[in-house]
């Protein structure tokens, strides 16, 4: 992954940049994105899941997961705007006594095809989802960006 990009945050790609700035050769078509299935990277998304410790797990409420390819930039939002991941909901930190009568789950949504972009290997792939995955269960906590920054899971 290039060590110019942080993990699991909203990215703008440079027009120049051709995101294989490390050296490595990319194991992808044509420079492309990582080859890695559906299927596989569903798999590296329940490995992420599964290495929450269970006593946090415990304390997530009303979550759901989802994997799609790609972010689609809402209205106002540059439409060069790439993401990784995205938390949608409202962070436990900052739910009341109301929040229970029939809310809707919060949503986290990894996306696959800007993960493979930037990654050469599998490893590449199982870290990136990892971090992301990490990443935007710390938002349903109530964690924010600039604190994530600070732990080190950017």
């Amino acid at each position: 992954m290039p060590a110019s990009l942080p993990p699991g945050l909203p990215i703008v790609p440079d027009a120049n940049d051709s995101g294989n700035d490390d050296g490595r050769e990319r194991t992808g078509p044509e420079g492309g994105p990582f080859p890695m299935s559906e299927d596989e990277f569903e798999a590296a998304v329940g490995d992420a899941l599964d290495q929450i410790p269970p006593e946090l797990a415990k304390t997530m409420n009303n979550v759901a997961v989802f994997i799609e390819d790609d972010y689609i930039p809402q209205p106002g939002e540059d439409p060069d705007t790439v993401l990784l991941g995205l938390y949608e909901g409202v962070p436990l930190t900052e739910r009341d006594s109301w929040w229970d009568a029939g809310s809707l789950p919060d949503r986290i949504t990894i996306y696959r095809r800007p993960i493979l972009e930037l990654c050469t290997s599998r490893e590449d792939v199982v870290e990136e989802v990892t971090v992301t995955v990490v990443h935007e269960i710390a938002h349903h906590f109530g964690i924010s960006d600039e604190r994530l920054h600070e732990l080190g899971w950017g």
